[in-house]
């Protein structure tokens, strides 16, 4: 029989306060495994810059809420934040999210769930982080800033990383979860 035995780390708590640790991991684990990409999320900006600081040199794509998520015309992410990301090398990508944009409005209009918020919310069974992670690289894959034959460290929300082998949103089922770096147990 054959494996690979991985350390996965499980926070206790969640949010930022893992953040330094859950970067210190995902750094270890791109440089031991030859990854070059690392997407991350990242609303205003805060873990968008502190990743593009650890990975200078890396492909870093900083994924951001689309324009008008939460107000309509506005972005979320700080312009000083987004200044610092790109003077790192970061790429930034505001789009709609994988996983609940026309969906989302049919349910706000009509009041029925569609089937791109039924996948979100099996995937938030694993945490947000974990739902975050994987629609991430679906809209970085779909903006052509990464590739689908190579695997990338995505990590979710500031506690929750990955390794995945992405595809486009139009063949989701094909996208593979290789490895949980870090996740929050709660």
């Amino acid at each position: 029989m054959s494996f690979n035995e991985e350390k996965i780390l499980y926070f206790l708590k969640k949010g930022p306060i893992c953040t330094d640790k859950m970067l210190e991991m995902t750094k270890e684990m791109a440089e031991r495994r030859g990854i070059r990409s690392i997407v991350v999320a990242s609303t205003r900006g805060s873990i968008g810059v502190e990743a593009s600081e650890v990975f200078k040199g890396f492909n870093v794509i900083v994924v951001t809420h689309s324009f008008g998520f939460r107000e309509a015309d506005q972005q979320e992410l700080l312009k000083d934040n987004m200044k610092k990301m790109v003077e790192n090398g970061a790429k930034i990508l505001s789009t709609t999210h994988a996983l609940g944009g026309v969906g989302r409005s049919i349910r706000r209009k009509f009041g029925a769930i569609q089937y791109d918020e039924i996948i979100a919310n099996t995937l938030r069974l694993f945490g947000e982080g974990m739902k975050v992670a994987v629609e991430i690289v679906l809209m970085a894959a779909d903006s052509g800033l990464i590739r689908t034959d190579e695997d990338v460290i995505s990590i979710g929300k500031y506690d929750t990383a990955i390794v995945v082998r992405p595809a486009h949103a139009q063949n989701l089922f094909d996208v593979r979860v290789k490895e949980v770096i870090c996740k929050p147990l709660l």
